[in-house]
């Protein structure tokens, strides 16, 4: 009798694995990743606007740089595809369903869409950064540059900055406090007499990263090509981890490009933002439910509304590539998915409570 109860015992554990199991490939096929892409047409439109002089839009090379990681590593694009496959599943357990009337819209741009900010029992999230300076004089960018460069993260990623956004957009349901804080952990001054770094990150092979499980890395170089910066996505090799700025770029130096946004634009990527239109036009999302499709990049300070594909751009996002005085504010949507990085076996998740 005890043998026969035993062996009862043993199969209703080996069906209730088998439900558990069933349920998870059940949650997993309902993760829809029908819209994810990774390579992106960036390098030929980096390369008409750097022909063309266009000095009034900002020139990020992070999605040039990733088409040049995918092409060199085969693995790297199922990795960010794992990634990709985290956060939805993140978001959609802990996520509530958007709501209309809230924002100025995702998809179409023909309905307003509110996305809440998602309780993750995060907290502040802090992040400690090593900064790598490598020029000729490593002491020309001084503290006081790196200070207001820390500054201005930390504003950025706190801040609503409602108070800045034009009269008669619906974009104030949308600006959010991303609650992320960064702490200066380190600064690294390399005496280095090259002209010019490029974008393929030698720059990193010279001056590697420190601890970049824990530590976001950034160096200061000069780029050259007229780029601002670049960053490398979550997902990619530890040992090319973290952003590189132009100096002319890095903290508060004055001009179009000089409050320190171009930082925000490439931390954004770091944490796994893409561009606010997508990299595409008008049928290449962004991922973000709010924020509102975007058939090209906005550069300048636009007037609102600066419209396509059937609504209001959100020019004033930190991902788009306007003047640094004319960006202001992340999503809700946007702050979910940088935060889902940081959960439990995101690839990110090492950071959290360093």
């Amino acid at each position: 009798m005890k043998k026969l109860l035993l062996s009862m015992a043993a199969v209703a554990l080996l069906f209730t694995a088998c439900d558990e199991d069933k349920n998870e490939i059940t949650q997993d096929q309902e993760i829809d990743m029908s819209d994810f892409y990774v390579y992106t047409d960036i390098d030929t439109e980096e390369a008409s606007k750097q022909t063309q002089g266009k000095e009034s839009t900002r020139s990020c090379y992070a999605m040039a740089n990733l088409n040049r990681q995918l092409n060199e590593n085969p693995g790297l694009e199922k990795k960010m595809f794992e990634v990709e496959h985290h956060t939805r599943k993140f978001l959609a357990a802990k996520g509530k369903p958007p709501t209309a009337g809230g924002g100025s819209g995702g998809g179409s741009g023909e309905t307003d869409v509110d996305v809440l900010p998602i309780e993750d029992n995060l907290g502040i999230i802090n992040i400690p950064v090593y900064i790598h300076i490598v020029y000729p004089d490593a002491n020309s960018i001084s503290n006081a540059q790196i200070n207001s460069q820390m500054a201005t993260l930390n504003s950025d990623f706190r801040d609503i900055n409602t108070n800045q956004l034009p009269s008669g957009t619906t974009f104030v349901n949308d600006a959010t406090d991303a609650e992320f804080s960064f702490s200066l952990a380190g600064t690294f001054r390399h005496n280095d007499s090259k002209s010019s770094w490029g974008t393929n990150d030698s720059v990193k092979s010279a001056y590697p990263p420190i601890t970049p499980e824990t530590h976001m890395n950034i160096w200061v170089c000069e780029i050259g090509g007229g780029i601002l910066g670049y960053a490398q996505f979550p997902g990619g090799n530890q040992a090319t981890d973290g952003i590189v700025l132009g100096g002319d770029y890095f903290g508060n130096t004055g001009g179009a490009y000089g409050l320190g946004r171009t930082a925000t634009h490439e931390v954004g990527h770091y944490l796994n933002l893409r561009h606010i239109w997508g990299d595409g036009k008008c049928n290449r999302d962004d991922f973000v439910t709010d924020t509102p499709t975007a058939g090209a990049s906005n550069g300048g300070c636009p007037t609102f509304p600066s419209v396509s594909c059937k609504s209001a751009d959100m020019t004033m996002n930190y991902m788009d590539y306007t003047y640094d005085s004319c960006m202001y504010m992340f999503t809700d949507g946007q702050r979910n998915r940088m935060r889902a990085i940081f959960t439990s076996g995101g690839p990110r998740a090492a950071m959290v409570g360093n």
